[in-house]
Formats: structure tokens, sequence, C-alpha cells
């Protein structure tokens, strides 16, 4: 009897320590929420007169609390419809690329539908979102909607909407920074209308999910026993999804992209000790309120006199990068299935060094195109004399710096696909340029004013140092190929979350990131074009050196190792020198390209196989590609000009989302 009441009573405190836990910090996010409120408490008695800052904390502080604990509630219990119905422990509106489309929706109407942005902007945002899931759903159903193609697919949807919508918005003359900022999803309020819409889309949500209790039950099953039991599986499945798009789309038509609530609040959940899908849906919607509350009241506490450093959306992306890499190591909810092998050998190309020459002469061409045909105020033309001169002195380095840009990442590509066996791996994806981006927000940080040298070096340790962490994160862990890939999403959300950061202080530093950000070329001068030509050949020279390295190391450890190769050392210095490639090409393109992951499938559709030649073919493709980028970005939107690492990546979003429904074969 001793023992079992024993028993009993360890069992209640396990169950309790969660609720302690959580109970703490919503104490906390209290705490913070009222510490502002005395901050803005008003310091005189009520009078005739109007007291700013009893307007300040009636119409402002007391709306944004409210704003963030229903914000939190709507989006932790769209994560779980959408995590349950998909069987998908990584789905979420960020994730599968609701919040991206519904972005992007937005932008489109209020470019050009204003009224319509104005009667109806969350019709507007749930169109968007609503397109872009159910993109992502027909991409992989032919894949039985496997959930790390899901998500990966869903990636690639939001990176591709987010591209088109930074794209629309400087190709009509906007200013970029506004996209950012409202992209980091703010919670300041100046009224309480999106609070009462916010309550009555969690009041809906909630009634709507209790009627569908048990379909909802019934469809966490597998679909044998789902049909067994008389449920409508597709159409029940599209209806719940629908009612989690239009619950997260709301929030993003009120406060803008809030990231990564959805992902951790039903995880969470589950982790304190919710079984039941009536537990989850119950405790889901309160530790999302809770995690946003306390997110923002520590965005608040972190303001200071100056004003807030970062939107709330950035804070949660904060904590949400480092908390995928947690989960990924303990998420057992599914098997993690193969990218996917046709089973038929690759291609190769009788000739290979024939097809190098011409693709070598394709690219002469296409710089000789860009340098002398444009577009001017007068229509097309084609520079000669003293105009093509001038136009020489301008045109000429941002051409050079896009075809080294594009060989450099070509080149990274190549490694990391070689050294991972993954045909899905490439700087961008990987997180590699993010970090970058993150190294040079490190060194603009310490100084504003730092060298092109300093900046350079903190994106080569940035980049370095993301990559190290990736390969390091799958090693400990025993990663496969695909949640190396989403260990890549966690850390490409963590340092955008930092770059965002920075962007959203508006200081000097934010104008620099801003520019790094947009990928623009339109700056370049001859010093920069001849410091990436004469870089690129002192980085790839030892690629080439080491390509028995890169034709052996896709077939695993053992076999490199009893083919003489040495595996840790010569996976390091390959690593090295994707990361300073990577570094060198986003200091100039950005971090949006998919260059470094289009040109070497491309090279390996020509039939290039065999490492050396596969490396020399995609960093020809990737020069050309970045060549007719560049040229493309200054004709599409004559007299604007869009970056030309935008528009690469507009061009390789799409084809990889092709590849994920197509299925790729593994390297080796």
């Amino acid at each position: 009897m001793a023992e079992r009441a024993m028993n009993d009573r360890t069992a209640t405190s396990a169950a309790l320590s969660p609720i302690a836990l959580w109970g703490l910090l919503a104490a906390l996010a209290a705490l913070l929420f009222a510490w502002r409120v005395g901050m803005q408490w008003p310091a005189a008695p009520p009078g005739d007169g109007i007291d700013l800052d009893s307007v300040i904390l009636v119409y402002s502080t007391l709306p944004r609390a409210a704003v963030a604990v229903l914000a939190g509630a709507v989006l932790g219990l769209s994560g779980l419809l959408l995590q349950h119905v998909l069987r998908n422990p990584l789905a979420e509106p960020s994730t599968l690329g609701i919040s991206a489309g519904a972005q992007l929706a937005m932008t489109i109407a209020s470019l050009y539908a204003p009224p319509l942005m104005e009667r109806s902007q969350g019709l507007v945002a749930f169109a968007g979102g609503i397109a872009a899931v159910l993109l992502v759903l027909a991409l992989t159903w032919r894949r039985g909607l496997e959930p790390v193609s899901v998500v990966l697919a869903g990636m690639m949807v939001a990176l591709t909407a987010s591209s088109v919508s930074a794209a629309l918005i400087l190709a009509n003359g906007e200013y970029l920074f506004s996209l950012f900022i409202w992209g980091g999803g703010s919670l300041v309020q100046q009224d309480w209308e999106p609070t009462i819409a916010l309550t009555i889309r969690l009041a809906a949500g909630v009634v709507a999910a209790l009627m569908l209790l048990r379909p909802l039950t019934i469809l966490g099953l597998d679909d044998a026993s789902a049909r067994g039991l008389g449920v409508a599986r597709h159409s029940s499945r599209f209806l719940i999804i629908a009612l989690a798009v239009w619950m997260a789309t709301s929030v993003a038509a009120e406060v803008g992209v809030i990231g990564f609530v959805g992902l951790a609040a039903p995880a969470l959940a589950t982790l304190s000790g919710a079984r039941t899908l009536r537990q989850k849906l119950i405790a889901a919607p309160l530790i999302g309120a809770v995690l946003l509350w306390l997110t923002d009241g520590l965005v608040q506490l972190a303001a200071g006199s100056g004003g807030e450093r970062i939107p709330t959306g950035a804070g949660t992306a904060l904590l949400g990068g480092p908390l995928l890499l947690w989960l990924l190591p303990r998420l057992r909810l599914f098997e993690w299935p193969h990218l996917g092998s046709n089973g038929t050998a690759p291609r190769k190309a009788s000739r290979p060094w024939l097809i190098i020459l011409l693709l070598l002469a394709l690219a002469l061409v296409a710089a000789i195109v860009a340098l002398v045909v444009g577009r001017g105020p007068d229509g097309w033309s084609i520079a000669g004399g003293d105009l093509l001169t001038d136009l020489t002195a301008w045109r000429a380095p941002r051409i050079g710096v896009a075809a080294a840009a594009g060989a450099m990442l070509a080149a990274a590509g190549v490694v990391i696909q070689r050294v991972t066996g993954n045909p899905l791996a490439s700087p961008e994806v990987l997180g590699v340029g993010t970090g970058a981006g993150a190294g040079l927000t490190a060194v603009l940080m310490v100084s504003a004013t730092a060298s092109p040298g300093w900046q350079l070096a903190g994106s080569a340790l940035g980049s370095l140092a993301a990559l190290i962490a990736m390969l390091a994160l799958a090693a400990q862990a025993k990663f496969g190929a695909e949640r190396l890939l989403l260990a890549g999403i966690a850390m490409s959300a963590l340092c955008s979350a930092a770059i965002t950061a920075t962007v959203a202080m508006g200081n000097a530093q934010s104008y620099i990131l801003l520019r790094w950000l947009s990928g623009s070329t339109g700056q370049a001068s001859a010093l920069d074009a001849g410091l990436a030509l004469a870089c690129l050949l002192p980085l790839t020279l030892p690629l080439f050196l080491a390509a028995r390295w890169l034709d052996i190391l896709p077939l695993g450890s053992g076999s490199a190792r009893g083919l003489g190769v040495p595996v840790a050392g010569g996976r390091l210095m390959l690593i090295i020198v994707a990361a300073l490639l990577t570094a060198l090409a986003a200091m100039v393109v950005g971090p949006l390209s998919f260059v470094g992951l289009i040109a070497p499938h491309l090279a390996r559709l020509v039939g290039f196989s065999h490492a050396r030649v596969h490396l020399a073919g995609a960093m020809l493709l990737g020069a050309l590609l970045m060549i007719v980028s560049d040229w493309l970005s200054r004709m599409a939107a004559f007299p604007y000009e869009l970056p030309a690492g935008l528009f690469a990546s507009l061009l390789g979003g799409p084809y990889l989302v092709y590849l994920l429904a197509k299925g790729v074969p593994r390297q080796g």
C-alpha cells in the first residue's frame, strides 16, 4: 500500500510539474505586462483634458497584450490542427508556406487592388494562404504527403512567395524596409479592432474544432482505419486544413507573420503530458498564448527608451529556431522517408569536356549580350561606340561580379551535395547563406563603418559556423539527409531572425543589411569584380585537386576509408572551402539565390557524373544563370531594377519545388 501511494504521489507530481512550469511562465508574462501598465499609468487624475498616457494605455498597451494572447492561442490551435490532420509534427503556418502566401496576396492587393484590402483584408490573406497550402499538397500528393516532403515543399513555396513579394514592391518603387518590418510581425496596436477580430476567430475555431472532434480523432489514425470507420478522408482533411488556414491568415492579416508559435505550442503540449486530442485542444492554445505573451513582454522589456529593437515575430523566430533544432532528434512520431530514388543510373555524357566548352561559349555570349543589349527611355537598343564605352564602365563590373558569385555558389553546392550525399542540400537550403548574414551582422554591430575586409571575414566565419553546426548536429544525433535539411530550416530561421532584428532597428547597420538582403549588383565596382574573380581561382582550384575525394565521399565513410580517403580531414577542408565560397558570393548576391542548388542539378542532367567535370559544368552553369538573372533584373521592370539575387530565387524556387514533387536520386 505504501509503495502504491508513493507511486501515485510520483505520478501526480510528474503531472503537476508541467502545469507549474507553464503557470510560472504565465505569471512572468503577467508580471512584465503589469510593469508595462505601471509605466503607462496616468500620473494625474482624470480631468476634462485628454491625457496622453491614458490614451496610450487604453488604445495601445492593453489591446497589445490582448492581441498577443489571442494571436498565440489562434496560432497554437491552427498548428495543432495542421499537425494532427497531416500526421506531421513539423507542420505549422510558417513551415507550410501559409504565412508567406498570405503576405504575397496582401502585397499584390495593396499594389493593384487597394479597395479590396480596405474592404476584406482577411479574405485576401486567406486566399493567399489557401493557395499556398493547396500548392504544397498538390506537389507532395504523389508522395503520400510524406512529412519531410511536405515541410520542404512548404519551405520552398514560402521562400518563393517571399521573393515575389519583395520583387513586386521593388518593381513598383516602394521601399523594402516596410516589408521587412511588417514581415517581422509587430504587435503594436492603435485600437481594439484586431482584438475583436481575433476573439471572433478564436471562438469560431474552438467551436468548429469541437464539432469536428470525431473526424479529427479518426484522421489521426492511418488511412485504412479512417476509411474503415466511415470518414470521408479527403473532404474532412481539406475542411480542417481550410479551418486552420483561416485562423492562421487572420493573424497574418492583423499583425503580420508570427512564426514558430504554431510549431512550438502543440509540441510543447505533447511534451508537457497532453496525450489525448481533447487535452491537446486545450493545452496547445493556452501554451501558444503564454509563449507569444511572454515573448512580446521580453521584446518590450528590451526596447528601452529608444523604441523596440526587434518585432515580436523576430523574437518568436529566435525562440523557434533553437526549439526546432532541439526537437529534431526527439521526434519519433513518424518514419523519415527518403527523398526518393528513381532507381535509374544517372546519365553520363560521352564527351563532357566538349559540352563544357559549349557552356563556356554560351556564358561568354550571355555576357556580351548583357553588355551591349538593354532598354532605355526609347525602348530596346544595342550599344556601340562611345555609348558602349560609357555603359561598359557600369555594366561590366556587375556582369563580372554576378558571374563570379554564380560560379562560387555552384561550386559550394556541388561540394555540400557530395559531402552530405544529399541532392537537395545547398548553401541556401542549409542556412549557410543566412549564416554569412549573421556573421556580417555581428561585425556591423561592433562597427557600422567596418571595412569590406572585416565584413568579408565576418561573413566567412558566420557561414563556416552555420555549416559546421549543421554537420556536427547531424553527426551527433545521427541525422539522415532529410533531417539535416530540416535542421537547415531551423538554422536559417535563427540567423534570419537576428538579421531582421538588426534591420528593424533602423540605424546605419540596418541599411547596410537591407542592401545585402536585396542582393543587388547595382553598386558593383571594378574593384569588386576584380576581387571576386581573383578569389574564384584560388578557392576552386583545391576542389579540382580533391576531385577524387568528391567522387568517393558520397559512397559513405566506411567505403571512403577503405579507399584511402582521409574522411574527417577531407570533409573539414571541403567544408571550409564551401563556406568561404558561400560567404564571398553572399556578400554580392545576398542569401536568396538558389544557384547553389540549381546549377549542380542542371550539370547532372547534362550528364556530368564525375566530380571534376561536374564541378566545372556546375560553375559555368552557375555563372550563366547569374549573368542572365542580372540582365533580366535590369530589363524586366525597367526603369526599376530588381536585385539579381531575388530574381535568381524566383527562378530557383519553383525548380526545387518541382524536384520535390518529382523525386530526385541520391548522390553516389
